[in-house]
């Protein structure tokens, strides 16, 4: 590698339990996967960023020039395609010189390369991942570039940093308690992630749940609970019965139907949503290896747990 060019390297992450409510101070339990997604930067001699980004086949699925100019204090960043992939990315750009004066701020350009090893509908962090690798690679903090630019609770720039399962919870957006825990079940080969086809807009189910507005002390006291239960669980039987109270209490706060009784309500064993429900991963529970299940129904995407988590 170019001694002038430097890799930053974060995992994508999956939300176990306290999805929604997280954002109100309920303690999650979050995993990193194996999953991820890399960026490369090498300076060039220009003011331009020359940007590519790589999908999970090695194809470009995006890439755009971005001309830098400085003027006194002020940045300006103009795209030559300008779709809103581009937008997006100035926005990125214009937080962090908001974080770090520096940045930027000098006649150097780069040439800039993503590569991610998970298809990007799948949910599994596109945009926290980068978003981590771009603090990294620009000296600031990631959780304050996120309130800048995508927002949530910050569990997936938790998760983006850990290479182990962890607590989250959210004491203030500048400093979230993350814990490292240990969850290896005895169960852990009855434990499946199933996709469902369709990618998720967490953002829009933030936003029914903030208008909903039906969260309270006892509910998250209740949802604390599930989670430290979750963690020291050994039996699959209990674990079942952990994930499908956790289904009805967020069934109430965000008035949507549980996974399992919309979708798969011939299915033995227990499904939970995970991270904002209608989409991405669900967490399937059984005594038996349910792909075949999962598959008759069209959802061809049946990964193990331990395939899944670092």
């Amino acid at each position: 590698m170019n001694s002038n060019s430097h890799t930053y390297r974060s995992n994508g992450k999956l939300l176990l339990s306290a999805e929604y409510a997280v954002l109100d101070g309920a303690k999650a339990l979050a995993i990193p996967t194996k999953y991820g997604q890399s960026l490369t930067v090498e300076k060039n001699t220009t003011n331009i960023i020359y940007w590519k980004s790589y999908n999970e086949l090695h194809k470009i699925w995006f890439k755009d020039e971005f001309l830098i100019e400085n003027d006194s204090d002020t940045l300006s960043i103009t795209a030559k395609v300008n779709n809103d992939v581009s937008k997006r990315l100035i926005q990125i750009l214009k937080a962090i010189r908001d974080l770090n004066p520096d940045f930027l701020a000098s006649k150097e350009g780069y040439t800039i390369t993503t590569h991610q090893d998970f298809n990007r509908t799948w949910g599994l962090g596109t945009s926290s991942t980068l978003i981590n690798n771009m603090a990294d690679w620009a000296n600031v903090d990631a959780y304050q570039l996120l309130q800048k630019t995508f927002g949530g609770s910050g569990y997936d720039i938790a998760c983006a940093q850990t290479d182990t399962p962890i607590t989250f919870q959210l004491k203030s957006k500048a400093n979230p308690l993350v814990d490292v825990v240990t969850f290896q079940p005895k169960f852990i080969n009855q434990l499946y992630f199933v996709y469902l086809n369709q990618k998720q807009n967490s953002r829009d189910g933030i936003s029914t749940y903030k208008k909903l507005g039906k969260v309270n002390n006892d509910i998250l006291e209740e949802i604390n609970s599930i989670t430290e239960a979750m963690i020291s669980c050994t039996s699959l039987h209990k674990f079942e019965s952990l994930i499908d109270s956790h289904e009805l209490i967020i069934s109430k706060l965000i008035q949507q139907e549980p996974i399992k009784s919309r979708l798969f309500s011939g299915f033995e064993g227990s499904i939970k949503s995970l991270g904002a429900w209608g989409g991405d991963f669900v967490l399937a529970a059984s005594t038996f290896n349910p792909t075949r299940y999962f598959n008759a129904l069209g959802y061809d995407i049946v990964i193990p747990y331990r395939n899944m988590i670092l």
